[in-house]
């Protein structure tokens, strides 16, 4: 197996991603098959499990933080063209009007449960602005006229299931981690970070990403999709275009075991390098709805889901300017190939974030099960839909 298969196949803990299980997927992924295909994208978790529901002398915790700097740590004061999409809106991303207002998204973006998407947010901000006194520090020797502000975006899913999300466990510290702990390469999934104590289909799912990679307009480009997926009932889900979870039944846990099957969200960050302007790349947040439905996922009445791109492009003229500023672009008619890469992304990062994802016991003793990779592998043979793993 070469070393870009092993990538494509396995997550850097060595457990299985959903390629690596059988699965099969069109496009053509890039040499992570991550967000991190983007150049200059980086990506950190602090993640925090404690506690079992057999000790009441410690809450039970299951939670984290990601962060993804869409620019890198170099510049991760910078801004970024940007756009935004709701699905369904029983959730919330920080910063989502002014980016619909302006198209322009500032500083790391960080994932989150529900309970602590204020803390991520103001703690994020903080940062920037300790980031922004040391720079003004070394080129002026004073911080005197400093006003810079942000909006950054912060976006949340509900891990109380399996987490002690009313104890609020994450702290200012947990977040500055997450922002420090940013790295390009292949990239954790699963249980990591903010998708620490997510489910995805009612098996442990959370963190998951996927690339393509395309050719537009003469470029070679790439765009990656970083989900946090926390959405769907077991009889929803879809791989290859085979009901999985029609043949895979829940385990025999009780009704009281499995939460409940209307609730749960998606976050969806797609990246890439392909020059757009903000009404563009709205257009290509809009498509991760289509890579979740490709999977399943119908957007329940009790579900949040949203959506969030942006291009690593034309970074020195989306910063504030007096002059006049001239961008490259490309037209509309373009779109579709990146459109495309966007539904298949999507679709494959929700399949990395549980394929391959152990089990977990959290809060109260429950159990998110981890999806049992023999019996998809059998079903997919069944249907003639199994990929052979080189």
């Amino acid at each position: 197996m070469t070393q870009l298969s092993d990538h494509h196949h396995r997550r850097p803990d060595g457990l299985l991603r959903a390629r690596g299980a059988g699965v099969g997927f069109p496009g053509r992924p890039g040499p992570f098959n991550a967000i991190t295909d983007v150049p200059g994208v980086e990506v950190g978790y602090q993640t925090l499990i404690s506690g079992t529901a057999d000790d009441a002398s410690s809450p039970v915790i299951r939670t984290g933080v990601t962060a993804i700097l869409p620019l890198g740590m170099a510049r991760a004061r910078d801004a970024v063209w940007s756009g935004v999409a709701s699905l369904n809106g029983n959730g919330e991303m920080t910063g989502f009007p002014w980016i619909e207002e302006s198209g322009r998204c500032e500083g790391p973006i960080t994932l989150t449960n529900t309970h602590s998407l204020g803390v991520a947010r103001d703690a994020t901000i903080g940062w920037l602005a300790q980031q922004q006194q040391q720079a003004l520090s070394l080129q002026k020797g004073s911080m005197a006229d400093d006003d810079r502000w942000w909006l950054p975006v912060a976006a949340e899913t509900w891990d109380g299931w399996l987490n002690d999300i009313n104890g609020q466990h994450i702290g200012v510290a947990d977040v500055i981690a997450a922002i420090e702990s940013a790295r390009s390469g292949p990239i954790a999934e699963g249980s990591v970070g903010g998708g620490t104590g997510m489910r995805c289909y009612e098996f442990k799912a959370g963190s998951g990403t996927a690339s393509r990679q395309l050719r537009v307009g003469g470029r070679d480009l790439s765009l990656g999709v970083f989900v946090q997926a926390n959405f769907g009932a077991r009889h929803l889900c879809t791989l290859a275009g085979v009901p999985v979870g029609e043949q895979i039944p829940l385990p025999s846990l009780g009704d009281t075991n499995r939460g409940s099957q209307d609730a749960g969200s998606l976050i969806a960050i797609v990246a890439t390098d392909a020059p757009l302007l903000p009404h563009q790349l709205r257009r290509i947040a809009r498509r991760c709805g289509l890579g979740m439905a490709r999977g399943g996922g119908i957007a329940a009445h009790y579900s949040g889901d949203l959506f969030l791109a942006f291009s690593t492009q034309n970074t020195d003229a989306v910063q504030e300017s007096q002059s006049i500023i001239r961008v490259d672009y490309l037209p509309d008619q373009q779109l579709t190939p990146l459109f495309e890469a966007t539904v298949q992304a999507t679709d494959e990062a929700i399949a990395n974030s549980f394929v391959g994802t152990p089990s977990m016991t959290g809060l109260n003793g429950h159990v998110a099960e981890g999806l049992p990779v023999e019996k998809l592998q059998t079903v997919l043979a069944v249907h003639n839909r199994l990929v052979a793993v080189d």
